[in-house]
């Protein structure tokens, strides 16, 4: 195990930027950014550099960042926490996952938060896609008041999300409760506080989309 990275230090500092560059893939991200608002308050967008932080701050007026990638040691999570202290803005560490089913007690404290948070606000994962497609989808119907018909768009290829390997399971996991408890005439938060059977999602999803999975080997996706 590493040392932990010091910022205070030149070699600390140079140590998080080159984790940023070269072992998040900031390189890739310098002029892509996946920067979608969503609606008048809520934007969403990949991995930010600290500059990125800036430009948000200073250009958009975000007041919160929320990280779906969760805490981390790395050197992108460290100057990021440093460039929202530096802009007065509030970072909230949300960690969800793109490759899993979601946690019933993970959906409902998102529709809290978006309801704590200030505005405007940004999310974020790695890419933009995937985890902050799902986060996206429970704004638009939690906050918006889309359908999940309607907030399922979130998930798209617009915004780089592929549903034909394992992250579609975020679309199977919306799907199930359109086909299973909707007709049961549940509303969605009813149906995952409810008898949405996390396990069991995961199980059929993997049983019926396992020709995919081979597609997230050859992306080498996080």
């Amino acid at each position: 195990m590493s040392d932990p990275i010091d910022l205070s230090t030149l070699s600390g500092r140079r140590r998080a930027r080159r984790e940023l560059v070269w072992g998040d893939h900031g390189f890739l991200r310098r002029r892509f950014h996946n920067l979608h608002q969503i609606s008048p308050e809520m934007w969403r967008a990949n991995q930010p550099s600290p500059e990125q932080v800036g430009r948000y701050a200073s250009e958009l007026g975000i007041k919160t960042i929320i990280n779906l990638r969760g805490p981390s040691p790395k050197g992108y999570y460290l100057l990021e926490k440093e460039a929202c202290e530096r802009e007065g803005v509030r970072l909230v560490d949300f960690q969800v996952f793109s490759r899993d089913s979601p946690e019933a007690e993970r959906v409902l404290r998102a529709r809290d938060l978006f309801e704590q948070i200030a505005y405007p606000a940004l999310m974020h994962c790695k890419s933009g896609a995937d985890r902050a497609g799902l986060m996206a989808t429970l704004y638009m119907h939690f906050r918006r008041g889309q359908t999940i018909e309607e907030a399922l768009g979130q998930l798209s290829w617009k915004y780089l999300h592929i549903r034909e390997g394992k992250t579609g399971m975020l679309d199977y996991f919306f799907e199930t409760y359109l086909s299973e408890g909707r007709p049961d005439g549940l509303s969605f938060e009813a149906w995952v506080a409810g008898p949405y059977d996390r396990d069991r999602v995961k199980a059929d999803f993997l049983r019926n989309w396992k020709g995919f999975l081979n597609l997230d080997r050859l992306l080498g996706r996080e």
